[in-house]
């Protein structure tokens, strides 16, 4: 990268910028989630190779921000170790006082809270980081940029877990819990045949859902704002 970014090396890489680069690590993650539900790993070994060179280069662009913003690889990998270490105290805490975890459950849990707390550290004790003043939410962290469908799911995850009833509201069980591969292929027909309803009424199905999510996200902090 270092070659290619500087004097004499490529032109179109030496012209990139964090923002010209955000589409090519969306697709590349894409392409690595295609191969790894195929369960194809000569194409998962290649397809990581591919963003693993969007993380290189997006570090690579950043070692030219200037001073006091700048950071490297090593840097990247120092925040990331430091975060692993802070996220997982059942097995980095040192001495008999740390937490003791011994599921999944727990560890999700655990996981949860210590995200909620460095939400407020960052944000000063309970404002978002944003700049914008307004006050923290359990969907902070959430991008406004992710797929619709991806973004109702984790809406209306942080809401539930949060204790806010918001969007639809079903029953306690659905779908068969014992049977997750027919539960999942039901709600997979579902969603096609939602989908085929859109395009026969001549409606962006990804826009609809979209707006809906939006409205979602407003009674969140609308609950959010009256239990403050």
């Amino acid at each position: 990268m270092d070659r290619l970014r500087s004097p004499g090396g490529c032109p179109w890489d030496a012209e990139q910028t964090h923002a010209s680069l955000a589409p090519y690590a969306v697709e590349e993650a894409h392409e690595v989630a295609e191969a790894a539900e195929a369960g194809d790993l000569p194409a998962l070994r290649e397809e990581l190779g591919d963003l693993l060179l969007q993380v290189l280069f997006h570090a690579r662009v950043a070692q030219e921000a200037p001073d006091g913003e700048a950071f490297d690889l090593a840097d990247v990998a120092s925040v990331l170790a430091a975060k692993l270490r802070r996220r997982h105290p059942h097995v980095f805490a040192v001495g008999p006082d740390g937490p003791s975890v011994t599921d999944a459950d727990g560890v999700n849990r655990q996981w949860d809270a210590i995200k909620a707390a460095e939400r407020a550290d960052r944000s000063g004790g309970g404002e978002r980081g944003d700049g914008a003043g307004a006050p923290a939410s359990v969907l902070d962290g959430v991008p406004a940029t992710l797929p619709a469908l991806m973004r109702a799911q984790k809406v209306l995850g942080r809401a539930r877990k949060a204790g806010i009833a918001v969007g639809p509201v079903f029953g306690d069980d659905p779908v068969d819990p014992e049977d997750p591969d027919d539960a999942a292929s039901e709600i997979g027909a579902e969603l096609l045949a939602v989908v085929a309803r859109a395009a026969a009424a001549g409606v962006d199905a990804e826009a609809a859902l979209r707006a809906q999510v939006r409205g979602v996200v407003a009674q969140v902090h609308d609950a959010e704002a009256n239990a403050r």
